[in-house]
Order: C-alpha cells, then structure tokens, then sequence
C-alpha cells in the first residue's frame, strides 16, 4: 500500500502497491470501491546479506504479531518493508528508480515496461511483481493484476499487502466471500493493517450473518 507501492484503498495503491506501498492505507471508510489514485513511493533502502534478510523478516513478523499498540506495529511494519525493497542488482534497483519516477509523473505504462525488465532480470525480486500488480490494479487490469499477486504469494506468502490487494480486488469483482478470506489472512500476519478489520466485519456479516 508512507504509503507503498503496495495495495491500499487509499492508494498508494500507487502501490503505489509498495512499502512504498505498492504496496498498499488501505481501505477506506465507505464500502465504494477503491479510488486508483497515485501516492509517493519511498526510495529503495541499502542491501542485507541473503540470510541476515531471512532472519530478519522472521523476526519482524513475529514482532508484527507481537506489537502492543499500533505505534509499535507500524514501525515494525516499515522495517519490514524496507527489506522487501532491497534488490542484490545495481541494475534492478535503477530500473526500480525509474519505475518509481515514470509513476510520480503519471506515465504508468512507462513504468510498467521497467518493471518488465526488472522481472525479466530478477524474477525473484517480490516488490517488481507487487509494484506491477499495483499499477495493473490502478488501471482497472484485474486479470494482469491477480497474476503478478500470484507470483508474489508464491514468493512470500506472508505479504499482507499482497493479500491485502487481492481482497481488494475480489471486493471488487463482487466475490465477498474469498475477499473476506484474504482479508484475515492478511490480518492473521499483520493485525494493525488499516481499515482492514472494518472491511472484515462489515464482510462477515454479509457473507456469514450477524450472531443470532
């Protein structure tokens, strides 16, 4: 969904989809669908060595689910983030940069073609495909965007803000019960995600009915 360049309701949904959101606020307060709307994306952090970065994110995640307050949790959060924006490539995290540009200057098609690159290049870097996802999602591409979302699923299945955007989508699509699904999964990894525990409720109510 700073907001990322991730999936937000909000959206940064200029992802807008990243920790940068593209990452993804990420609903809002009314049930109406989700404005694609553009929002500043963060530059990408210094590099970690491969294991360093696995022991962090276990522990980060632990700590997700841990945090006492949502202070706590949002800071927990942007670490988080901030080490699935990492790339080993010098030249993928150029190419991030001016996918991040070409999307400040509203030329969303530009940076999709450089987020093809970078995936073509590293196909194992999660935030090219969230990114994508996000711009896909910001023109309406539902299809191309539940891909990219796939692929960063598969990648790391605990990316709330993945899940977070494909609960979006299928809210959006009218199919509530598999967004309500996304939903808590999505909340099951990252408790303090915003607006999301409204969507849940107001969901689960249409889908399993107010307690009698």
């Amino acid at each position: 969904m700073t907001v990322r360049f991730c999936f937000a309701r909000t959206l940064c949904l200029a992802l807008a989809l990243g920790a940068a959101g593209l990452a993804p606020a990420l609903a809002q307060d009314d049930p109406a669908p989700p404005a694609k709307q553009q929002k500043k994306l963060p530059e990408a952090p210094a590099k970690l060595p491969k294991a360093d970065r696995t022991k962090n994110l276990d522990f980060l995640f632990g700590a997700l689910k841990a945090a006492p307050d949502e202070d706590s949790a949002k800071h927990v959060e942007a670490r988080i983030w901030a080490i699935w924006l990492q790339t080993p490539s010098d030249t993928a995290a150029l190419l991030m940069a001016r996918a991040k540009a070409a999307v400040d200057a509203q030329k969303v098609d530009v940076a999709i073609k450089l987020l093809d690159a970078v995936i073509k290049l590293r196909p194992d870097y999660i935030e090219a495909w969230n990114r994508r996802a996000t711009l896909y999602y910001m023109q309406n591409d539902y299809a191309r965007s539940l891909a990219d979302i796939r692929e960063v699923l598969i990648r790391e299945p605990r990316h709330f803000g993945a899940l977070a955007g494909l609960g979006m989508i299928m809210q959006d699509v009218g199919d509530e019960k598999r967004a309500l699904e996304a939903y808590r999964k999505a909340l099951a990894i990252n408790p303090h995600l915003e607006k999301i525990p409204d969507q849940v409720k107001a969901l689960t109510e249409k889908v399993e009915g107010r307690d009698i």
